[in-house]
């Protein structure tokens, strides 16, 4: 047995546990202890945060069991440990902390037995020695050196190859009746016949028809209630129709959660582990991979302290991974805040700086391997952000995907308005500085500029070689390192800093209230002051001395990719194709910039809002800058992303959520298509009036933190944990959790929240679905996407009425829509989405409780029909949670089991 200690703290008390057995301990002995000695931990950022010492370091067995099973996931409490190491878990909290030496023992015994991940372990637990990670001296004496020398990472993973472009698809209809057998196939036989289901698959098929007209690809929309099975439902006309066709159908979720069911899903499409992997690809953006270019800079002194030893495990982690993701993939969502953030990002590619073919790894690329991959397949699982991104600017062209299925649906039309907006801030022209002129005062790492990236183009190209110089001219005059304090000390330098100056003071002149908060500001791009039109000009005479040079280059590149030079071999020639690219781009995005720059001083454009804002966090500023977003940002993604395909499916369960038909057409395009969509509705096979209630509490004042912490707690308690708590503000997230947290551990219900725990939000999830007492509060990231059937998600309340955050975007697009009306239609659907939090499957029952006297009747319509709604009292809404909820009488399952993190949130 290891002779540490360990340390246990949650907000019912704090243990230590060592040879002698468990006693309960102060905080301020917990922390002399874990001063003085390396102590055992589960999760030491979060045993920090609880005992009011966030630099706690130790023995952290979340990093042991990375370190001995990479690509593997652990839910991140006692009992997901206990689970992962086949112990029998801790019965209450005074027990973990023996709990965890025991599963130190286990752990550690692992090396002695069949270990699938031994290899390269001996070689990383040398380096994390040298590294002084903490459980070297414990685990690296258990290694045996190989016989043989451990292959470097670099040389374990497999190359991708080139394949011959894929034909067009062929031209086929596949028939409804084909579409309904292909589902019977998937479902099986003898499972019982859901008519909704089939008939979705059946209205499906439509928008795989043969397109009869350019521009007018055949759109189906198709609202499908919990319950129904759209994933299969869908499915089966896609798969026929890639099989038939021999072409890919990209399925888009707005969720990493919905990306990680459907491939799950598509198991039963191909039962066979290595046909799926050729037949089925999950796509995420670039920035979500990890970057073997990174990693190596990272391995080879890049990185220092304990960013240096998670990159030794992430490196571990890459040897075993099934595709590199780091963001939802089978990285574990906890290991990156095990290091609190420290690192994380910079092992990605999130500035766009990839040298594509003139990179050493390009070949063994997990972001390359994946393009290719989707190539071929069969069906493709991407996101509405890549969809829309792969669209606009995406290197395939030639395999660009002529069906699409969108999955959450009713999520596309804040995708496109992520994607087609504009901002001309201090922080993305800084980025753009970096990406031209590279490290400017000797920072670590292997960035590189323009210049250096593009060198033997320039050489051999004499006109490319003075745009480069051009450009590389230019971007000195965006805003550089620093350029918050110039501004805010009145000292700006440079046509943009001075640009964002001026910004800033227009700003702070028309939106700073009296007792302002602290939080962000923003005023619409109107009347500009003299001092703004002044600062516009010089900023974007720098700005089209930017563009010019890039435009020139991108030619340049183009011309000597027609003239093939003699050292132009397939690497340079991928690497020239990735700068056209990339180049291209980013004198989009200075275009853009400038046509925003134009709008100060002249005429309105009505296809957009503009607008001027601060972002600051308490207080502190963190960016400043002009804003552009489309008033219809479905305008933009009806031309570049529907016209263009040939059919497209779009559904949800609530896309006509808070509105009707004619709302739903709008929210994902279909106006600005020739050819009209069909429709299509089943509703849910559920009896929601049996399964739950909906009660509205009259007596919890707003505005009376202490009332509304005392509310939920009461309901909590009354719900025996089970509870998803959501919030429309931060701060009285953390008001409520602050003051109950320690009232609910004493009842033995577990309480965690977004935005307080040191968690990932996927993380939070699955420790939530993982155990039928702890409750989760969150905002609005856990009012869609969060799929908990199951006891362990049994009561939702809501703090308020989720009405629109106020904001100039919001009130250009309400004085377009309706007034109260698009109001109304916002809340319904957000209501809509969090009722449909709580009914997952047919034997699940629940109660949503909304602590807002103030809810209109006339939102009511969200909830499904014939739902009892009732206004009570605080003292009735208990009794009644308590009566529906009690655990003899309606929950016989079990909670569900755990997934992986990323599949929810």
């Amino acid at each position: 047995m290891i002779p540490y200690p360990a340390l246990h703290a949650s907000h019912g008390g704090i243990w230590i546990a060592d040879a002698e057995g468990t006693r309960p301990i102060g905080r301020g002995e917990a922390i002399r202890i874990a001063a003085d000695t390396p102590v055992i931990l589960l999760n030491a950022p979060l045993v920090g945060q609880r005992l009011g010492y966030p630099e706690l370091s130790g023995l952290d067995l979340l990093e042991l069991f990375a370190f001995l099973h990479p690509a593997r996931f652990a839910v991140p409490t006692p009992r997901g440990l206990a689970r992962a190491v086949d112990l029998s878990p801790p019965e209450a909290d005074e027990d973990v902390a023996a709990f965890l030496r025991e599963a130190t023992a286990a752990l550690l015994a692992v090396p002695e037995g069949e270990w699938r991940e031994r290899e390269g372990a001996w070689t990383a637990a040398q380096s994390l020695t040298r590294l002084r990670w903490p459980w070297a001296p414990a685990i690296a004496p258990l290694l045996a050196k190989p016989k043989v020398n451990e292959r470097w990472l670099f040389a374990t993973l497999p190359e991708w190859e080139e394949h011959a472009a894929r034909p067009a698809p062929l031209t086929v209809a596949i028939p409804p009746a084909d579409a309904e057998a292909r589902l019977a196939d998937l479902t099986g036989h003898g499972a019982e016949e859901r008519l909704g289901q089939r008939a979705f698959a059946a209205a499906a098929t439509d928008a795989f028809a043969p397109r009869a007209m350019r521009d007018a690809p055949n759109l189906v929309l198709a609202e499908a209630g919990t319950g129904i099975g759209k994933t299969l439902g869908y499915l089966a006309p896609a798969s026929l129709w890639a099989e038939r066709a021999g072409g890919a159908v990209w399925i888009s979720t707005y969720t990493k959660a919905l990306q990680r069911q459907l491939s799950k899903e598509t198991e039963r499409l191909f039962p066979d582990p290595a046909v799926r992997r050729h037949k089925v690809v999950t796509r995420k953006g670039r920035e979500n991979y990890l970057c073997l270019l990174n990693l190596e800079d990272a391995l080879q002194g890049g990185f220092a302290g304990r960013a240096a030893i998670l990159a030794q495990l992430v490196a571990r982690w890459a040897a075993y991974s099934a595709d590199g993701d780091m963001v939802g993939g089978d990285l574990p969502g906890w290991l990156p805040t095990l290091f609190r953030r420290n690192g994380p990002a910079a092992l990605t590619d999130r500035r766009g700086e990839c040298v594509y073919a003139g990179c050493p790894h390009y070949r063994k690329c997990f972001i390359e391997r994946a393009a290719r991959a989707s190539a071929e397949a069969d069906v493709v699982i991407a996101n509405h952000a890549l969809v829309m991104v792969n669209a606009a600017r995406g290197r395939e062209t030639s395999t660009r995907p002529t069906r699409y299925v969108f999955d959450e649906g009713h999520h596309l039309f804040e995708a496109a308005d992520s994607m087609f907006s504009t901002a001309l801030t201090g922080q993305e022209t800084i980025e753009l500085r970096r990406w031209i002129l590279g490290p400017e005062s000797g920072g670590r790492g292997r960035r590189r500029g323009l210049q250096a990236r593009l060198s033997d183009v320039a050489s051999y190209d004499e006109q490319g070689g003075i745009a480069i110089q051009d450009a590389v001219a230019a971007a000195r005059h965006l805003a550089g390192d620093g350029w918050l304090g110039r501004i805010a000390e009145g000292a700006p330098f440079g046509p943009v800093e001075h640009l964002l100056a001026a910004v800033r003071g227009l700003t702070y002149a028309r939106a700073e209230q009296p007792g302002d908060a602290g939080y962000g500001l923003e005023t619409e791009l109107a009347e500009p002051t003299p001092e703004l039109i002044e600062a516009a000009a010089p900023a974007a005479a720098a700005l089209d001395a930017l563009v010019r040079p890039l435009v020139t280059l991108g030619r340049r590149l183009e011309a000597v990719l027609a003239e093939a030079p003699d050292w132009m071999d397939a690497p340079a020639r991928a690497r020239v194709e990735g700068a056209i690219a990339s180049i291209g781009w980013r004198a989009e995005t200075v275009a853009a910039w400038l046509a925003l720059l134009a709008r100060i001083g002249g005429p309105v454009d009505p296809a957009h809002v503009d607008w001027l804002a601060v972002d600051r966090v308490e207080g502190r500023e963190y960016d400043i800058g002009l804003h552009r977003h489309w008033l219809d940002p479905t305008k933009p993604f009806a031309e570049i992303v529907l016209k263009p395909s040939h059919g497209a499916l779009v559904t949800s369960a609530t896309l006509t959520g808070g509105g009707d038909w004619d709302t739903a057409e709008a929210r994902v395009g279909a106006p600005h298509l020739a050819r009209a969509p069909s429709r299509f509705e089943a509703r849910s096979p559920f009896a929601y009036p049996d399964l739950a209630e909906v009660l509205i509490v009259t007596d919890v004042k707003r505005g009376d933190l202490p009332a509304l912490a005392n509310a939920y707690a009461r309901l909590i308690v009354a719900a025996g944990g089970g509870t998803l708590g959501l919030f429309t503000a931060i701060r009285r997230l953390r008001g409520v959790h602050g003051r109950i947290a320690d009232r609910l551990a004493r009842e033995g219900l577990p309480l965690h929240a977004q935005h307080v725990d040191p968690i990932d939000t996927g993380t939070l999830v699955d420790i939530f679905r993982d155990d039928p007492a702890a409750s989760l509060l969150g905002t609005d990231a856990l009012r869609d996407g969060v799929d908990v059937p199951g006891r362990s998600l049994r009561l939702v309340v809501m703090e308020g009425v989720p009405w629109p955050k106020p904001s100039v975007l919001h009130a250009a697009r309400r004085l377009a829509g309706g007034g109260s009306a698009y109001d109304d239609r916002i809340v319904r659907a957000r209501l809509a989405q969090a009722f449909g939090r709580l009914i997952r499957r047919a034997d699940d029952r629940g109660a949503f409780v909304m602590l807002s006297a103030a809810m209109p009747s006339r939102l009511l319509a969200a909830f499904p029909p014939g739902v009892g709604i009732a206004r009570v009292t605080l003292d009735e809404a208990v009794a009644r949670v308590r009566a529906r909820l009690s655990l003899s009488d309606h929950f016989g399952h079990e909670a569900a089991p755990a997934m992986h993190h990323g599949e929810a949130g």
